[in-house]
């Protein structure tokens, strides 16, 4: 049978517009089954809190689970690879954070590309580090620390959570634009029983593992290390008001594997950023010390490719290795 040119071209036009539909359609029936929620670290801590924190806003705006796996290992690594190779189809997310930027450089043998590989949906929160000393050393203002450093050259000691993390890459930018030497005392895991107890110096901690000792008077917090002040320790100062240009913060967002449909990564986003008017979901991420960062997928891409520069050359000038 042949079929009027007019016919034809009608139905013609009708299956090309098919896929178009059925992609409209799907983004509006999603989520329809739960959805994982993948932690690359252990459960406790900021990044779990956080994690647990979204995916229960999620599951109540969405109406279906958003369940937090956690799948620590490798700085990150084994988490975020676990993402990296699922399904393209919005069931399988990643709380992408900092560390992906850091060892986007640190490790040469990665089986992915995290810029390449892994699709931003939403930016959360920037979380500072706090730089304490310990109560018996010789200075409690960033500006006497300084000066003190450049003093006694390679005496002063600096704790670290391990090679590559972010309180290390942290204290490595402070003494490069300071101009200051200082011992690098890698740890694996918290330093800070060691700081409290004078064996070691300095350490620039995240702020939800210090803020306690430091409003009890049990550690001097010299300066916090985002651009801005805090609120949870207004009356600290930031290291950049005495180191122009100085910022260093944990952060964290949304990640799905790369071509999620573009319809589920805007709706993900606009959930995702709808949390920040809600005044539980701000008083809870402003009692990790962290600041919410709303915004589109382009504007989170944006900061991960800015992050993953900026840590690419302290880590190359610094020559820093993973452990």
């Amino acid at each position: 049978m042949t079929l009027p040119r007019r016919r034809f071209l009608h139905l013609a036009a009708g299956a090309v517009a098919l896929p178009a539909v059925s992609r409209i359609a799907w983004a509006q029936a999603y989520p329809s089954r739960p959805v994982r929620l993948i932690v690359p670290f252990a459960p406790a801590g900021a990044t779990d809190i956080t994690a647990r924190l979204m995916g229960q806003w999620l599951s109540e705006r969405l109406g279906q689970p958003f369940v937090i796996e956690n799948r620590p290992g490798a700085a990150s690594n084994i988490g975020t690879e676990a993402v990296v190779r699922a399904l393209p189809d919005g069931y399988t997310l990643l709380l992408a954070t900092a560390t992906n930027a850091i060892n986007a450089t640190l490790y040469d043998n990665l089986n992915f590309n995290f810029i390449r590989d892994i699709a931003p949906v939403a930016g959360i929160i920037r979380v500072p580090y706090v730089m304490v000393v310990n109560r018996s050393f010789p200075a409690t203002t960033a500006p006497e620390f300084i000066a003190y450093a450049k003093a006694n050259p390679g005496k002063v000691n600096m704790a670290s959570a391990g090679n590559g993390t972010g309180t290390h890459v942290a204290g490595e930018l402070f003494k490069t634009m300071t101009g200051i030497n200082m011992l690098h005392v890698p740890y694996r895991g918290d330093p800070l029983v060691d700081l409290l107890g004078g064996h070691v110096d300095v350490y620039f901690s995240p702020m939800p593992a210090s803020i306690e000792n430091i409003k009890a008077g049990k550690l001097h917090g010299l300066a916090v290390t985002t651009a801005t002040r805090t609120e949870a320790l207004p009356d600290i100062p930031t290291v950049g008001e005495f180191v122009p240009g100085y910022e260093s913060s944990g952060w964290y967002g949304v990640g799905v594997p790369k071509n999620t449909p573009a319809d589920i990564v805007n709706k993900l986003d606009k959930e995702i950023n709808a949390a920040f008017a809600d005044l539980k979901i701000k008083s809870r991420l402003a009692d990790l010390g962290g600041t919410v960062i709303p915004g589109s997928p382009a504007d989170f891409g944006k900061l991960i490719v800015d992050e993953t520069e900026k840590w690419g050359k302290v880590i190359r000038a610094t020559n820093i290795k993973p452990e």
